[in-house]
């Protein structure tokens, strides 16, 4: 009995008192029992589906599985793919239990509904079956694990019907993975199913897709969510307000996984009875509430940034993120701009009512213009945000800019404007070709274009082009046709022509020039026209090369256009803008007009300019609108 006691751990528990003391003292309390408490479990996995009857938004799939198992048709190998949270995991599982289902009394077949009572079912819900593995490709990619379930394919199952290997993430697999797996993925025994799950369908080889079965699990909609998780709030006796269900189903963005961690944080964020409404999920998420998102945009289509900084100033006050408010004003600018092109929409049951209505009004009172100019600066705005030191600044900076262009005119509207008050003489006839078509890109004029806003304008027919090889240029030109790149790009920019006179060229090659240049050149023409051409090395100076006359046409042609009154007038009424090209209709890919008169060749010095510069239209030209213009500020 010596041992008995030598170690603390080893002794027997006394026994607890059951009565007074041996001298009359009172007994010493009981210690309560401990009880364990269970453990919270999450929505997203108390209520995850276990059947395809409990799935949601995805019943083009369901469909399927359920005629395919009717029919005796199942695949032997699946690839689902989706947007995270959708249920492509919880789909492989499901497939799983119905491949191995043998009923509640084990007698049962494959079926598309599992009982979940039998044992394959019991086990498989408790990630516990020995015949179903479910492995992590992102943390296990190697080959080595591969080659595992390889050698596992090949042992028939322990206890199911079915071996059947699930792979999450199955496009983390590297390059020799994939390799090693197609024989076994195109050929597997009978008693073995494969089932891919992956969010990035692109990375996986096609040789794997194609002996896969694909599904593609769509985006659940907000609407579908909402009522989603309003069942599942009456089960939690949690009560919530349907705009408030909303919103976490727009911020579930097609995930009911995403959707159902929102609802459990609102759930723990509120006071046990307390109805669970839009403002608490709003200030959770970091949002401004809807109305006050309409409010915003209603203060800088009306150009009040007074307003519009008091309202970010309240929303800042409550939490709210600027960048994200900026995202909400173009979400809302993208419904506007859908009510507008489809009217339709407004008696759609999938929008809000805000939307619905306020969002209606501003479909009628904005104009496509005005609703395009806020998509692109709203687009830019946010991306400044996002890498400005100061966030709640620069959006605040983006919604100033907003205010102080949204009463501004579209450019043709500002055109018109301009020509009416007397500035463009006002919109009398044209010449011959002016009116509604519009100069075509054959109509031989040029366009000034200031930041990619073009003001239309003609100009008589295009000259007529010379005989053949009748200038230099013809001559590169013939190299570029002939698809002679490298001889065409040193013609352009490395040859200074001194005299033209074929069958004879003088040129002076610049250093960069290669060697064998002149012979090269001689050869093509010999081929083409048949008769001996001399390329001459010459010492003088010769004129511009091509490239250079071309830069010096375009900076005539851009200070004619600069001179012009009505493109001064949109330079003044754009402060900021500038002329971004002169297109000239006549020019050629040099982007030069005139052509020499006769063969006598260029003259040294020649710049192939308009000497009288590009033609613009007279002032009192009808306007044309170009509805492809684009202005910056």
């Amino acid at each position: 009995m010596s041992g008995l006691f030598e170690d603390d751990q080893d002794r027997l528990p006394e026994p607890e008192p059951t009565g007074p003391g041996l001298f009359g003292d009172p007994a010493p309390p009981t210690t309560p029992a401990v009880t364990t408490a269970t453990p919270y479990r999450v929505l997203a996995r108390k209520y995850r589906p276990t059947t395809f009857g409990d799935m949601i938004g995805q019943e083009t799939m369901v469909r399927t599985l359920r005629n395919a198992f009717a029919a005796g048709r199942v695949a032997h190998a699946f690839m689902l793919t989706g947007v995270r949270g959708v249920g492509k995991t919880t789909t492989a599982r499901i497939i799983a239990r119905a491949l191995n289902c043998i009923g509640p009394d084990g007698s049962g077949g494959p079926t598309v509904d599992p009982c979940g009572v039998c044992a394959n079912c019991t086990a498989i819900l408790a990630d516990r079956h020995p015949d179903v593995v479910e492995m992590d490709a992102a943390s296990n990619n190697g080959i080595d694990e591969v080659r595992e379930i390889i050698e596992a394919v090949r042992f028939r199952p322990m206890q199911a019907r079915t071996k059947v290997f699930i792979l999450d993430e199955v496009h983390m697999l590297s390059k020799p993975a994939f390799n090693a797996l197609l024989k076994t993925l195109e050929e597997p025994p009978a008693h073995v199913k494969f089932i891919f799950a992956t969010t990035e369908i692109r990375k996986v080889p096609v040789t794997v897709l194609s002996r896969c079965q694909r599904f593609d699990l769509r985006r659940i909609s907000g609407a579908e969510l909402a009522a989603h998780f309003g069942r599942l709030a009456i089960k939690e006796d949690v009560p919530i307000s349907a705009e408030a269900l909303a919103l976490i189903g727009r911020a579930a963005d097609g995930s009911a996984r995403d959707g159902l961690s929102l609802l459990d944080q609102a759930i723990a964020q509120s006071n046990p009875g307390q109805t669970i409404d839009v403002e608490l999920v709003a200030e959770m998420l970091g949002l401004t509430d809807r109305e006050a998102v309409f409010d915003l945009f209603e203060a800088v289509m009306a150009g009040q940034p007074a307003r519009a900084l008091e309202l970010t100033d309240r929303a800042h006050e409550r939490g709210a993120d600027l960048g994200v408010m900026l995202q909400d004003l173009l979400e809302l600018v993208h419904t506007i701009t859908r009510l507008k092109a489809i009217p339709a929409l407004r008696e759609s049951a999938d929008l809000p009512e805000a939307e619905r209505t306020r969002g209606a009004g501003f479909a009628d009172r904005l104009g496509m213009a005005m609703l395009g100019r806020a998509w692109q600066m709203l687009l830019k705005g946010i991306s400044e945000v996002e890498t400005a030191p100061d966030r709640r600044a620069a959006a605040e900076m983006v919604l100033i800019r907003l205010c102080h262009v949204a009463d501004l005119p579209p450019p043709g509207e500002l055109v018109r404007r301009i020509m009416e008050s007397g500035t463009g003489g006002g919109a009398a006839a044209g010449p011959p070709g002016a009116g509604s078509s519009g100069a075509g890109p054959s109509g031989g004029g040029v366009r000034a274009v200031a930041n990619g806003a073009p003001a239309q304008s003609y100009a008589p027919a295009p000259v007529a082009a010379g005989p053949r090889l009748a200038s230099f240029r013809d001559v590169a030109m013939l190299a570029a046709e002939r698809r002679e790149a490298l001889l065409h790009g040193h013609l352009v920019h490395s040859v200074h022509l001194v005299r033209f006179a074929p069958p004879v060229i003088e040129v002076r090659p610049q250093a960069d020039a290669p060697r064998d240049l002149a012979s090269r050149l001689a050869a093509m023409l010999q081929e083409v026209t048949g008769q001996r051409w001399t390329i001459a090395l010459s010492t003088a100076t010769g004129g511009p090369t091509l490239a250079e006359q071309g830069m010096a046409a375009d900076s005539a042609r851009r200070v004619v256009a600069a001179e012009h009154p009505l493109v001064r007038a949109i330079l003044d009424a754009f402060p900021g803008a500038k002329i971004d090209a002169v297109r000239d209709a006549r020019a050629d890919v040099y982007g030069l007009v005139a052509e020499p008169a006769s063969l006598g060749g260029e003259p040294e010095g020649f710049t192939g300019s308009d000497p009288e510069g590009p033609d613009f239209a007279p002032l009192d030209a009808e306007f044309v609108d170009d509805p492809t213009a684009a202005w910056e500020n």
